[in-house]
């Protein structure tokens, strides 16, 4: 079971300031239209009025017009209600964009058309990122991943055996960004304050909306088995751990927990490592 816990951490303090200056815009209009998360990494929503597409497309907001909408300005109003940025309308323009990145705060926004300054068309649209955990694998039981890409080919593969990836998908309407990626509870090597992101050279990864990515580890979780953790034994050793990621527009911590099955050796790099979730 997945769980989305609000959170205030070291780096959310960090990234307040950053946060309190970006909004984004997806969802549904309340003008009739319809709106949808597809599978692309954008969040769509379609009208009939002026304003005839809203799409998040990655980190970018594309408003789209009519051939006959009579515009010279587009206005994106954050939910406190002050001016996010504002789009002049050239002569013929049917698209304008906002780039919007992933430090937002997720609530209400609004999107003004005017022609001088009467408003010529207004809509609401809400934005949330939902970050999920789908999974959590291990190179000896997924050699399909990208490792060498991501950790380089060695002779003993030690790091690719101590390593993990986790698959994280979007299904909300706006992008987040993952900055924290934790493995807890019983695995060999558990570190609930890793070095940096916990995440292979990179403090974020991007996810859009309707997208699915995986995070590759960086504190060798499966590695070397340490004093709090769990090893490997010929007979078996079962237990449970906690795989966290930690979001940038919510400021949330996301977790699901995996039961894990250590057997076949006293020795990690030749054990045979079964996980389910839990």
């Amino acid at each position: 079971m997945t769980r989305n816990h609000p959170h205030i951490s070291r780096r959310n303090a960090l990234r307040t300031v950053a946060g309190a200056a970006l909004a984004s815009v997806a969802g549904c209009l309340n003008d009739g239209g319809s709106s949808g998360t597809p599978s692309d990494g954008t969040a769509t929503t379609n009208s009939q009025g002026p304003l005839t597409r809203v799409a998040v497309e990655g980190t970018t907001l594309v408003v789209e017009l009519s051939a006959e909408a009579d515009v010279d300005q587009v206005n994106l109003i954050q939910p406190n209600g002050e001016l996010f940025g504002k789009r002049d309308v050239a002569a013929g323009a049917q698209q304008v964009s906002f780039e919007i990145g992933t430090a937002y705060e997720p609530g209400e926004y609004r999107l003004v058309a005017l022609k001088g300054e009467e408003t010529v068309a207004e809509s609401t649209t809400d934005i949330e990122p939902e970050i999920l955990i789908q999974d959590v694998g291990l190179y000896r039981n997924n050699p399909g991943k990208p490792w060498d890409e991501i950790y380089g080919d060695t002779e003993t593969d030690r790091l690719k055996n101590g390593e993990a990836f986790v698959t994280v998908s979007n299904a909300g309407t706006g992008p987040d960004a993952i900055v924290e990626l934790v493995f807890s509870g019983d695995v060999p090597n558990p570190i609930e304050d890793p070095r940096g992101s916990g995440m292979y050279e990179t403090e974020q990864v991007v996810v859009a909306p309707g997208e699915t990515v995986d995070l590759f580890s960086n504190s060798f979780p499966f590695g070397s088995e340490s004093e709090k953790g769990m090893g490997c034994s010929p007979g078996g050793n079962s237990g449970q751990f906690t795989v966290l990621v930690e979001t940038r527009a919510n400021g949330n911590e996301i977790t699901k927990a995996f039961d894990v099955e250590y057997s076949g050796s006293e020795e990690m790099s030749d054990c045979e490592v079964a996980i389910t979730e839990a």
